[in-house]
């Protein structure tokens, strides 16, 4: 379980500093989402998020992902961040919308929430981010760590990732987790299909079978080699 070398810049991506001196950079360049937005994943949240289900949206930044959800029904998120750049200037944007709540907070220690605190977290890149930073195995373990004391029992962890089940599952699949994994795979934003391909929208929303080592098969042929993958990780319903 290393770091991301391949993936990453030299960025610090786990760097609180890092994060504030970019949103302050780009202040005025309006929201950006990481990877999807959110009617990319829609079939997803729904399927596997009830609207009633309280969220926790982790390393949210100024994304309009949160929003969009609420427009869509949910009705209790709340969102946290390392930046207190990015929260502040969420907190403003979204004040008149009760459904919204907003945290400056560092995924790696989110003790000011009670255990079994949530429904249901979505990850759309700050697992990746820890994973390009210093220390990332350490990160990443104490980042999934929290996810899985704050999920209630039968909860789900989204986590949306370039990362591919060689690198993602030694982290996800531990036994202290116990979480039973679907994997998903899905074009980046723009993709444009070959004349010649067979897929749909319906090939997408059905999880890719995975080895007993829980990788990708030999024959799993991604059509977008930039695409992501949506990892689907549910909390056992009892200890």
């Amino acid at each position: 379980m290393y770091r991301d070398e391949a993936a990453c810049n030299t960025y610090n991506y786990g760097d609180a500093l890092y994060w504030d001196a970019r949103y302050v950079q780009e202040a005025g360049c309006g929201p950006f989402d990481w990877y999807q937005r959110y009617a990319a994943l829609r079939p997803f949240v729904r399927k596997y998020i009830p609207s009633s289900s309280r969220v926790l949206m982790v390393g949210c930044g100024n994304a309009v992902m949160s929003e969009d959800m609420v427009k869509d029904g949910y009705e209790d998120i709340v969102n946290v961040d390392i930046s207190s750049v990015a929260i502040d200037m969420m907190k403003r944007k979204h004040e008149h919308i009760p459904q919204l709540q907003y945290m400056q907070m560092d995924v790696r220690d989110m003790s000011l929430f009670p255990d079994e605190s949530f429904d249901s977290v979505i990850d759309k890149g700050t697992l990746d981010s820890l994973m390009c930073g210093t220390n990332a195995p350490i990160s990443a373990s104490q980042m999934l760590g929290e996810v899985s004391r704050l999920l209630k029992p039968g909860g789900v962890y989204m986590l949306i990732t370039y990362g591919d089940p060689s690198v993602r599952m030694p982290h996800l699949n531990r036994p202290v987790y116990n979480w039973k994994i679907e994997l998903y795979n899905i074009p980046r934003p723009g993709f444009q299909k070959s004349v010649d391909s067979t897929s749909d929208l319906k090939s997408y929303l059905e999880p890719i079978p995975l080895t007993e080592a829980g990788l990708l098969p030999a024959d799993y042929v991604m059509e977008d080699p930039d695409s992501h993958f949506i990892y689907i990780c549910k909390k056992p319903e009892t200890r």
